[in-house]
């Protein structure tokens, strides 16, 4: 059901009267609340209003529009961009317009909702490789010589899991069997590399990803999302990404917000470096009492229950303990995986961490939750 909540802080909301510790936000940077923001949306909606009236290809595309694309490319390190309303519309504008009949398409069996759907919307042929298994990703392209082009399509950081794609072994498959690789950087852009750019930075892979996607409403704070690559590529599909052609344009303060959150980005790296001290101090309290992180490597920490029942029963003692984190099941994970997954952003406070610990430990001596790896 939905829940509605309020009052957010980017730690914490208000739900159902109660003050919680919020576990579930992809506020990463927590930005979402920033004054730079508010201000800069603000100063947008007097000069230009709110809705954009339009498609970008008839009357709604505000010179806002252009400048987010181009610090989108200057920031990713591409020719060019091009803004989508949503990740979801970006995957399902993109996958269709660059693979279709005669093409192959392989696509990682954890990837994106979104991503599964562009790829259904193709009408190219599409592989699911076994989860950041090269081997099988290997075998298909050496099948697919047929092909009119080949598109290997991998989350960066997997939303479920909070595990990374090997992203350099992909590019150097790509490159060997002539295929195209893109990447969704949902989760990594803001969070991951030297500037967070993303993964693509975080392996120093920069001008060998093909198509880099990611979005403005996780770490960005904002609000939509965008493609990065070739001048060439952004062309094509500003005249054949379905869901970009046949969508109102995204309103201009929210790309003015998006704006002042990649000033931010650039140039308050502490933030980042905050979100990853308040990662670390969770997994290291979680694996201490002999939690199973699931070789998490990211600001995404699941804690398995395995079936949906368990999950639900896990989510609602840590919501009597002050902390809201939903239950992650079947559909939206395979039977048998249910979990609580947790994420965690630069504004909680170490007490904040700490009472989650606290409270993990509490339902793992219950029972509730299963035995972790050996802490010896």
């Amino acid at each position: 059901k939905l829940r509605v909540t309020s009052d957010p802080d980017g730690s914490s909301v208000m739900l159902d009267g109660q003050r919680v510790i919020l576990l579930c936000s992809n506020d990463y940077l927590g930005l979402a609340r920033h004054p730079a923001l508010e201000q800069a949306a603000s100063s947008a909606m007097k000069q230009y209003g709110f809705g954009s009236g339009a498609s970008r290809l008839v009357s709604g595309n505000s010179p806002l529009h252009q400048e987010l694309e181009e610090r989108i490319a200057l920031f990713k390190g591409t020719e060019a961009a091009l803004l989508f309303n949503s990740g979801y519309a970006a995957n399902t504008g993109i996958i269709p317009a660059v693979a279709s009949t005669g093409d192959v398409v392989l696509s990682d069996s954890l990837n994106h909702a979104s991503i599964i759907d562009g790829c259904r919307m193709s009408k190219a042929q599409v592989h699911v490789y076994r989860h950041r298994d090269m081997d099988h990703v290997e075998d298909y392209l050496k099948n697919a010589a047929y092909a009119r082009r080949k598109l290997i399509v991998t989350d960066g950081v997997f939303s479920m899991d909070g595990d990374i794609a090997p992203l350099p072994e992909l590019v150097r498959l790509a490159e060997q069997y002539g295929a195209m690789l893109m990447v969704d950087d949902a989760h990594a852009t803001g969070v991951f590399g030297r500037g967070g750019k993303g993964t693509v930075e975080h392996f120093n892979l920069e001008g060998r990803v093909h198509i880099q996607m990611g979005t403005l409403g996780k770490a960005l704070g904002s609000f939509g999302a965008y493609v990065a690559g070739s001048r060439s590529l952004i062309d094509y599909l500003i005249n054949s990404a379905r869901s970009f052609i046949f969508s109102t344009a995204l309103p201009p303060a929210l790309c003015a917000a998006s704006i002042a959150a990649l000033d931010i980005v650039e140039q308050e790296p502490e933030l980042r470096n905050r979100l990853w001290k308040v990662r670390a101090r969770l997994a290291e309290g979680l694996t201490s009492i002999g939690i199973d992180t699931k070789g998490s490597e990211t600001p995404i920490i699941t804690i398995m229950t395995g079936d949906a029942r368990g999950a639900m029963s896990v989510s609602s003692l840590l919501l009597e303990a002050g902390i809201f984190a939903p239950a992650i099941r079947p559909p939206t994970v395979p039977e048998g995986t249910s979990r609580i997954r947790t994420t965690v952003t630069a504004l909680h406070s170490a007490a904040d961490i700490d009472a989650v610990i606290s409270a993990f430990s509490r339902l793992k001596q219950e029972g509730y939750l299963p035995d972790g790896p050996d802490r010896g």
